[in-house]
């Protein structure tokens, strides 16, 4: 309730420019996709809308523009499809693990379960 109480506040004076940090965050799924669909219709009527996350997976369905800040340093600016397509991978997730060198999680992933097993 609180999350949806902040997103009504930033929304309540009708501003130009939206800055949101994870704004789904802790959202419920209806209140998620609603949420989606006002941040686009906003943006569609000229808004500027600014949506920092980690869940690269939702940044790839919204947003037009993706801008990758790894270590303090923009490494990479173009839309979803830029990326994966400069990048040869199928998701922005792929294309952001590609970018910042970040080792495989599969070895982690084994080691996790191995010690779930003692």
């Amino acid at each position: 309730m609180r999350q949806k109480v902040l997103i009504a506040a930033a929304l309540l004076h009708d501003p130009k420019i939206l800055l949101l940090d994870e704004p789904l965050s802790g959202l419920d799924v209806v209140s998620s996709v609603l949420v989606k669909g006002l941040l686009a219709a906003l943006a569609r009527d000229g808004r500027a809308v600014f949506y920092s996350s980690h869940v690269l997976d939702v940044v790839e369905r919204v947003c037009s523009r993706v801008l990758i800040i790894h270590k303090g340093n923009l490494i990479a600016d173009g839309s979803p499809e830029q990326l994966k397509t400069s990048w040869g991978q199928p998701t922005l997730e792929d294309a952001f693990r590609s970018l910042t060198r970040a080792a495989p999680t599969d070895p982690l992933v084994e080691n996790i379960l191995e010690t779930m097993k003692l």
